[in-house]
């Protein structure tokens, strides 16, 4: 019987606005549920997550406006959709703290990365608020600071 290689962690896609324009505050892995042209789509590496969010909706997580580009080869007989709704496992605990949470306290949920764990594929939400103008100039002059100084000291 021959033996399976097992698939090593890799990333698909990253939502890099993400960390601009949100304070994170706690970060979950969930399941995403697949059709199989997306499953070799992502295996290609076209996924993005650039305007997707999640949203709970009757209990369940959803993950709305994430664009997979399905390959030509693929669907040939299925009209393929894009930036269909996609549900996201979780599990019920993990749940019930992020509606807690949105509903009483004004978070939003946003996917950060889609990544492959072992043959599955997972998606890493964070529980954020959303930053306001002036905290967004403040994190840039903290950045380019601590860039400075890794420049001064790299000098020296």
């Amino acid at each position: 019987m021959a033996k399976k290689k097992a698939m090593a962690v890799g990333t698909v896609a990253v939502n890099r606005k993400a960390r601009h324009d949100y304070e994170i505050e706690a970060k979950y892995e969930a399941g995403v549920m697949l059709q199989g042209w997306e499953v070799k789509s992502l295996r290609a590496g076209r996924a993005q997550l650039a305007d997707a969010h999640v949203i709970i909706r009757n209990g369940e997580a959803w993950l709305l406006n994430a664009h997979f580009t399905p390959l030509n080869t693929v669907s040939t007989h299925y009209v393929a959709e894009p930036t269909r709704t996609r549900k996201l496992l979780l599990h019920r605990s993990e749940l019930n703290k992020l509606m807690g949470q949105v509903e009483q306290q004004g978070y939003t949920i946003i996917p950060l990365t889609l990544y492959w764990k072992k043959y599955k594929v997972k998606l890493e939400v964070a529980l954020a608020k959303g930053m306001k103008k002036f905290d967004k100039r403040a994190a840039d002059k903290d950045r380019d600071w601590q860039r400075q100084k890794e420049r001064l000291f790299k000098k020296h």
